[in-house]
């Protein structure tokens, strides 16, 4: 059995949908797994024992539709028994439809009919701790396990070489074992899932006057001059214990050095989902327009989600997703960092 799962999406989306080719794997032992994702998440999914091969959705396959046609006879040409699409979009619609599989299987949607002929209900409320986007994806499963588990948590794999490389570059800098490192999720992906400057100094400044403490901040080159920003806000003292300087330079070594903190504090997105692939702790905020259901993955002592919808339910009623996003200014601005203090507090005192 040779089955292709579908997954053209972010990095917590792809790190995520490994759960599909592990509960594949791990019930079919004999089945060639393949995992179709876009390059530049493929350190997420590097050395995963469950994934038989990578297959690359590239750029030019977006731009250029020769090359996309190209790359949809080579889909065909590995005569695929099983299609799993969880990306459900009009690319990995295609590619679904010309793989010619006997079985193809994604979300019941409007158009999907022409696409896919087996079609799964998409789950609206959350059945467990685990979180909607766990669910959803174990629900895809159903057509072809016999025992389909009811939850899976992502993982990553580094290497001894990797972790021993993150453990040298944190000595190169001064940080040692004995010291609290928090990795700190200093900014969203983009400016909507991002909490504001001013309470994220704030939050900054409190974390700093624990003992000890390290911290260290997640971000893109890009996003350089706004972490500055926010590492300006904050206090003389606090800056002390900040080591902005302290960057991984690529995605895997990132990873290495998450594998050594204590915990992650920050912005709910990406890095929260590899922090608990690598079962470090974590404390997420939530951006107002994201819903906890969806991705306050596995969320108990260790993993904290905190949502202004939890403080203030009435900012909420009567307005939708778009809503709220299109509002996310004014719904922030509520979101203010004495809500979540007490929290964070207690957080930090386990970790």
């Amino acid at each position: 059995m040779k089955i292709l799962v579908i997954q053209q999406k972010m990095i917590g989306d792809v790190l995520t949908s490994t759960i599909i080719c592990e509960a594949i794997k791990k019930e079919c032992p004999e089945a060639t797994v393949h995992y179709l994702i876009n390059t530049h998440t493929y350190p997420v999914v590097e050395g995963n024992p469950f994934i038989d091969k990578v297959v690359y959705f590239k750029e030019e396959y977006r731009k250029n539709k020769l090359s996309f046609f190209s790359f949809l006879k080579y889909i065909k040409n590995e005569d695929y028994d099983i299609v799993i699409d969880v990306y459900c979009k009009l690319e990995s619609k295609l590619i679904s439809l010309y793989s010619k599989a006997p079985k193809r299987i994604s979300y019941k949607k409007s158009s999907s009919k022409y696409f896919y002929n087996v079609l799964i209900p998409y789950l609206s409320e959350q059945q467990n701790e685990v979180g909607l986007a766990i669910q959803n994806r174990l629900e895809l499963l159903r057509p072809i396990l016999k025992d389909k588990p009811a939850y899976i948590r992502p993982k990553i794999y580094l290497s001894d070489d990797e972790i021993s490389t993150a453990k040298t570059f944190l000595e190169q800098h001064s940080i040692t074992p004995n010291q609290k490192i928090y990795m700190i999720g200093i900014l969203g992906s983009d400016p909507t899932k991002t909490y504001p400057k001013k309470y994220m100094a704030a939050l900054l400044d409190d974390v700093a006057k624990n003992k000890d403490v390290v911290m260290l901040f997640n971000y893109i080159p890009s996003q350089k001059n706004d972490v500055m920003e926010i590492y300006n806000l904050c206090s003389a003292a606090t800056k002390l214990k900040i080591k902005p300087e302290v960057y991984a330079p690529s995605l895997r070594s990132f990873l290495g050095l998450l594998s050594l903190c204590d915990a992650l504090i920050g912005n709910e997105g990406g890095a929260v989902n590899m922090a608990k692939a690598l079962n470090i702790p974590t404390f997420a905020i939530f951006s107002p327009w994201i819903k906890t259901e969806a991705w306050g993955l596995f969320e108990d002592k260790n993993h904290v989600n905190v949502h202004l919808k939890d403080y203030m339910p009435e900012l909420f009623e009567g307005k939708n997703k778009k809503t709220i996003k299109s509002e996310i200014d004014t719904f922030y601005e509520s979101f203010n960092y004495n809500l979540i203090q007490n929290q964070l507090k207690e957080f930090i005192n386990n970790y």
